[in-house]
């Protein structure tokens, strides 16, 4: 009889993380349950995870991230705020923490595979010799966008149990298993910061982002003051304190001048972006000119455009209609059909002419 290959499962308590958890037992894996832990900031799904695991009847363990979460997911998180970016911090802590952190510590235990419970699909290519990152069968619940980093050598020791389920189906099945994990609404809170208060957060983290400056419209005049860049994005109307005949939206953030500009709503439609730090999922070059529906933020229903690699690691993205509210800091990821081909940040825009 075959050994039963061991797999280390990232386990919030939650309902997706212990079904997945479930499912891959019931395949045949030898499942270990994983919690990451940051110190600071005071969390009891460690104790829900414990119960889960518990449940189970799969160990569990207790890993602390603190050091490495705040290298790569605060400093960069504060970093883009200084800049006048909107980062996506949910991307790098996929990308640093619940794969290559947990393919880490899983080699370090012998253990063959990491899982999590994302909603998303990972299929080998037989033809092309590749792994390939697909959206979920619940296409309201996918989360591809999110893991467009991923790479080869990371996608062979990925298992994503949940992405031919949908939510409603990984719902009932935690109900019959009578696993003791909340099924309420789903927060889409940041889980770093306490109450969502990202204001209070940075205003601790990095004091300087509270510098007032004016607030300007498309003629040069000055409408009224900002309280920081950082607390502010493209597209936003509330909350700006000024008065005009139409409503006015931001349309861009300029660290030099610590200026945030406003204007009507149909001048925030871009039809160009330039995208850095590109990553391919299969590692292939992206032919000139190639045809892809882009996702310029997670809940984007994404757009047709084609793409043009640049020296660098860059890419130019030109869409066949303009799309509302690009914002630099954000991603911008590539799908074929239902395949993920890559994505990139959005470095900066360029409007219709």
């Amino acid at each position: 009889m075959m050994k039963s290959k061991k797999v280390l499962v990232a386990m919030s308590g939650g309902v997706d993380s212990s079904v997945a958890a479930f499912l891959l037992k019931e395949k045949g894996f030898k499942v270990i349950g994983a919690t990451l832990q940051l110190r600071q900031f005071v969390s009891n799904k460690a104790v829900k995870a414990k119960k889960v695991a518990e449940k189970l009847d799969i160990p569990h363990y207790l890993f602390d991230v603190e050091d490495v979460f705040k290298e790569k997911i605060i400093d960069s998180f504060c970093k883009e705020y200084r800049q006048g970016r909107t980062p996506n911090p949910c991307i790098r802590c996929n990308q640093y923490i619940k794969f290559e952190y947990l393919l880490k510590k899983a080699k370090d235990l012998g253990i063959e595979f990491a899982a999590t419970g994302h909603y998303a699909r990972i299929e080998y290519d037989k033809n092309r010799e590749k792994y390939l990152l697909k959206k979920a069968v619940d296409l309201k619940k996918d989360q591809s966008y999110v893991l467009y980093p991923l790479r080869q050598n990371q996608l062979k020791q990925i298992l994503l149990p949940l992405g031919d389920y949908t939510k409603e189906e990984v719902k009932n099945r935690a109900r019959e298993l009578a696993l003791s994990v909340e099924l309420e609404k789903e927060s889409q809170e940041i889980c770093f910061i306490p109450g969502n208060d990202y204001r209070k957060f940075l205003k601790d983290w990095i004091p300087e982002v509270d510098c007032p400056g004016p607030i300007l419209n498309t003629k040069g005049e000055i409408l009224g003051r900002h309280s920081g860049l950082a607390f502010y994005t493209i597209g936003q109307r509330k909350g700006l304190g000024i008065s005009n005949k139409e409503p006015l939206y931001v349309k861009a953030l300029e660290p030099k001048s610590n200026t945030v500009f406003v204007a009507p709503e149909k001048n925030l439609y871009q039809d160009e972006l330039i995208a850095r730090a590109v990553s391919c999922i299969c590692e292939e070059n992206i032919p000139e000119g190639f045809m892809v529906k882009a996702k310029i933020r997670y809940l984007h229903q994404g757009a047709k455009a084609r793409l043009f690699p640049r020296k660098g690691n860059r890419i130019l993205v030109k869409f066949k209609e303009a799309q509302r509210a690009i914002t630099p800091g954000q991603a911008v990821v590539f799908y074929d059909g239902d395949m993920v081909l890559g994505g990139g940040i959005i470095e900066k825009s360029k409007f219709p002419e």
